[in-house]
């Protein structure tokens, strides 16, 4: 029951919040406005860049209200999202001029939230031995390398994938409806409060991001919910994990993580830099196949569920 009243005042936070700061962005004039020979500038009118905000509030309004976790923990994701949102926001004022931010203080600050969140416990600190049953903890330091790269990666992957209308927002909600399985099944009540609030604030978004998008939640959403993503997945699904079961959250993570390690490597044979945006995502190549953007849409989310479906029936294998 808990649950759906999460989900419920998740969706109908974002819904509310939405319009008012989608005229705001008119007034502020923060619309990300479309360019001629720009592949990746899909569409043809200013599309207004603030829906990250209304993500952000609604997401911490309802899990305060229902989890009422004001632990460290909490603190430290709060204070990462701060982070992430001031960034992202710098970074998508500067693509509203039509100039591009540096890459470095973006890395500095992705990397100072995830520490955060490391720091305050949240880590990925060993797995189960599938032959003994005994649990292997890993070094300090591996344990802070392999979360910082976990939370940097997601954040990355899911900031990537927003190119196409309705497609981070789609791909999101479906990853954190696989961990909010996983969740529930395991036992996390935090983490399956946190995805589930993660599926009403994203999918109360689609209602806005879908085809034809009348917002966008720019890099500092898209980062903003990459980086939750990683957080309810170290906090759930690799707790206590077999070696087997540590490609759950890998899976409900699939069509992103795959798709830009794809790109990543593309780039870094071809000489490019690896943060320096193309239209190499899967979402540019299928569209250049002749797939219009519903299609595609509709393509690259159904195997985001094909793969959050594998993730579950790995879980329930391992169970």
């Amino acid at each position: 029951m808990w649950y759906l009243f999460a989900f419920v005042v998740s969706l109908v936070t974002v819904l509310v919040l939405i319009p008012p700061f989608s005229k705001l962005a008119f007034k502020l004039d923060f619309v990300d406005r479309p360019q001629k020979d720009v592949e990746r500038k899909l569409h043809r009118q200013p599309i207004p860049l603030t829906a990250s905000y209304a993500i952000f509030i609604a997401f911490f309004i309802t899990y305060l209200i229902v989890a009422r976790d004001f632990s460290l923990e909490t603190g430290a994701i709060f204070l990462g999202g701060i982070l992430l949102l001031a960034i992202g926001t710098i970074d998508d004022w500067f693509k509203t001029k039509g100039k591009d931010f540096p890459a470095l203080p973006k890395l500095v600050v992705q990397m100072s939230a995830a520490v955060l969140v490391y720091a305050s416990g949240i880590a990925f600190t060993g797995f189960v031995n599938p032959f003994t049953g005994a649990y292997v903890e890993l070094p300090a330091i591996l344990q802070f390398i392999l979360t910082i790269l976990w939370i940097f990666g997601v954040t990355t992957v899911i900031n990537f994938t927003d190119g196409l209308d309705g497609l981070a927002g789609g791909l999101s909600a479906i990853s954190a409806t696989t961990l909010f399985i996983v969740a529930v099944v395991m036992g996390q009540t935090n983490s399956a409060y946190m995805a589930v609030i993660l599926i009403g604030v994203t999918l109360g978004y689609l209602k806005y991001n879908k085809p034809p998008a009348k917002i966008f939640m720019g890099d500092a959403g898209a980062t903003f919910l990459g980086f939750l993503l990683a957080v309810i997945a170290l906090d759930g699904a690799f707790k206590q994990a077999t070696v087997l079961s540590l490609f759950i959250p890998i899976l409900a993570l699939g069509v992103p993580i795959f798709d830009n390690i794809f790109v990543v490597v593309k780039r870094f044979m071809q000489g490019k830099a690896i943060y320096k945006a193309d239209a190499s995502q899967a979402h540019y190549r299928l569209l250049r196949a002749g797939l219009n953007t519903k299609q595609v849409l509709m393509f690259l989310c159904l195997l985001g569920t094909c793969f959050g479906l594998s993730s579950i029936i790995l879980l329930l294998v391992q169970l």
